[in-house]
């Protein structure tokens, strides 16, 4: 940075979290390094961070203070006890700043979640990083920052909150097993249970409840936050030795469950994928994973089919050829329909197969049901990443929040847990019309058909439920838009620029290629008058259409850094995606620069 800028003091209408009730500021941490996460819990991005930003807590305990500014996108996140579940399901340990109206996030001129700014000892911002990726780039900043000031060590202020007792903690998928017992993935607790048809009497629990990636017996396996369940048919369960798969989803691996309760790994290597690394097609199981959410048996593929949650794709895995390949989209986020591998997904974490062979998913960062049949992705209901709500009727006129469960019923109807509603909705193929069976459920992410009644994973209750499936319940509509302050831009040339600085002791990596690469789009698409653009430059100039007068400019970009003096250097990818809000005046900018990462 060529001037030094003094960082705002942190403020928000929700208050403090982790912190026993204490007001933070920096000026109380002055001669400590900060760092300011900017993230909203329903970005898997921003999870990824929060499990990289671990290590650095880790390595520098007393000379680092991280803080998270919780920044909501959706209606749900800015409610307060939504925010204190969230920082409990995801085990985040260091205080965190409630910030519903988004009073921080402007104050630093944040464009994208998530963000990270360090602050140096005396308070000045002494860089800024979007996206995930830079935990290289943070750790020698900080180490170059502990080497040139007096750091004044002490202890964390984070205080953790009281421990939630019960059987269950955050749970996730269920799934109905043929002898009447239920499996649970008790998320929470690191580890899957099998319950009694009754859902509440433990037969077995598989996993040592230790946050952890170690196969073997039951009472030996280790699991991270595992999340999907799916059923393999019998056939193939037989030949393969295990009958139940997991997403265990901050593994970035596939696990199989065996008769006996014996885990193994079935795919992923336990480091998520990173852009730049090689897309499988038919290619071996150890290929990295990206948090995958969910898993489901497919006839027509015969393959455990994927939502990987992490790069906006849907996954096979064939447990004969133990292969993975990519089904549908192309790692770039957002909602366009199309063929399969050309189709923009957003963070799938639901899905579903009829008996007609349709794979039903839901895309939960767009609030959207979709679905994917003949080679071919289209939407059923949804309309971007901003648009969001609870409204019933014409499914082309319906709104969800954050869907994060599927199920087919019998009759070929859909059964949507509607996560951040608290509700669970039902979609009618034959007469595409959606209705609310139950509302006021704490964050549902699962509802399955058990004994005619609907089993619902009420996740942030710790608790499973029952709702009649022929119920129905009136609601009031809402409709919600992220209200993200937009950028004022002018019609004709905009020039967009990506500053990114590689780390000290490190180049961008050419080796293979060019070492950037950006991806320039827009919603609605006429908003950009040449249709988009990518290629390496990071800085490029699009044309703004004079006669739409908003909308969301989608900018991905990719970095690539290698270590410069190492004798087997490392190298590393940043990357980032921005949905940038635009409204189009006379008087609005001609250059929009967005901060990959750099100090």
């Amino acid at each position: 940075m060529t001037a030094r800028v003094r960082a705002p003091e942190p403020v928000g209408a929700g208050g403090w979290v982790n912190t026993g009730g204490r007001e933070l500021s920096l000026a109380a941490l002055r001669g400590r390094i900060v760092i300011l996460d900017f993230w909203t819990f329903c970005c898997v991005n921003c999870l990824h961070v929060l499990d990289e930003l671990r290590a650095l807590e880790a390595e520098f305990p007393e000379e680092l203070v991280v803080i998270g500014v919780h920044s909501p996108k959706f209606a749900h996140e800015a409610e307060h006890d939504a925010v204190l579940a969230a920082v409990e399901r995801y085990a985040v340990e260091h205080p965190v700043l409630d910030d519903p109206e988004l009073t921080t996030w402007r104050q630093y001129a944040v464009r994208a979640w998530p963000t990270l700014v360090v602050v140096d000892p005396d308070g000045y911002i002494a860089g800024t990083y979007s996206g995930e990726g830079h935990l290289h780039a943070l750790r020698t900043l900080v180490s170059n920052l502990v080497r040139s000031h007096e750091i004044r060590r002490g202890d964390q202020p984070y205080v953790p909150p009281a421990a939630t007792p019960g059987l269950l903690r955050f749970p996730g998928r269920t799934l109905p097993l043929p002898d009447g017992s239920i499996a649970v993935a008790d998320t929470g607790h690191h580890r899957i249970l099998l319950l009694e048809r009754d859902g509440q009497t433990l037969r077995q629990s598989i996993g040592d409840g230790t946050r952890g990636l170690v196969d073997g017996p039951a009472d030996v396996a280790r699991f991270s936050e595992p999340s999907g369940l799916c059923l393999l048919p019998d056939d193939v369960a037989t030949a393969v030795g295990y009958r139940i798969v997991v997403a265990d989803t901050v593994n970035h691996v596939l696990r199989g469950i065996a008769d006996d309760g014996s885990v193994r790994t079935l795919a992923g290597t336990g480091r998520q994928w990173m852009q730049l690394d090689p897309l499988p097609d038919g290619g071996p199981a150890d290929t990295p994973l990206s948090s995958p959410w969910d898993v489901v048996w497919s006839p027509a593929h015969r393959a455990v089919l994927i939502a990987m949650a992490g790069i906006h794709q849907l996954w096979a895995f064939d447990p004969h050829a133990g292969q993975v390949r990519v089904v549908a989209g192309t790692t770039n986020e957002g909602l366009v329909d199309g063929p399969a591998r050309e189709a923009w997904l957003a963070q799938p974490s639901a899905l579903a197969v009829d008996a007609a062979g349709t794979v039903w998913f839901a895309d939960a960062e767009t609030s959207s049901l979709r679905r994917l049949r003949d080679d071919h992705v289209d939407t059923v209901i949804g309309t971007g990443l901003f648009d969001f709500g609870l409204r019933d009727g014409d499914a082309g006129e319906a709104l969800l929040q954050h869907p994060l469960g599927l199920s087919v019923l019998p009759d070929g109807s859909i059964a949507i847990a509607d996560t951040y509603n608290g509700a669970i909705r039902h979609f009618d193929p034959r007469t595409h019309r959606v209705r609310t069976l139950a509302s006021g459920l704490r964050e549902p992410v699962d509802v399955r058909l058990v004994d005619e009644m609907l089993l619902v994973t009420e996740s942030a209750a710790h608790e499973l439920v029952r709702i009649p499936v022929d119920t129905e319940v009136r609601v009031d509509p809402t409709a919600f838009r992220t209200q993200r302050p937009p950028t004022s831009v002018r019609a004709g040339a905009l020039r967009i620029g990506i500053t990114f600085t590689a780390p000290d002791g490190q180049k961008l990596d050419d080796r293979y290629g060019a070492a950037t690469h950006v991806i320039i789009s827009a919603t609605p698409p006429e908003l950009l008058v040449d249709g988009g653009w990518q290629g390496s430059d990071l800085a490029h100039t699009v044309r703004i259409a004079a006669d739409i007068p908003e909308g969301v400019l989608h900018i991905a970009a990719r970095a690539a850094s290698c270590d410069t003096d190492a004798e087997f250097p490392a190298c590393h990818v940043h990357q980032q995606d921005w949905g940038v809000p635009v409204v189009v005046t006379a008087d609005g900018s001609d250059q929009l620069t967005l901060a990959l990462g750099g100090a």
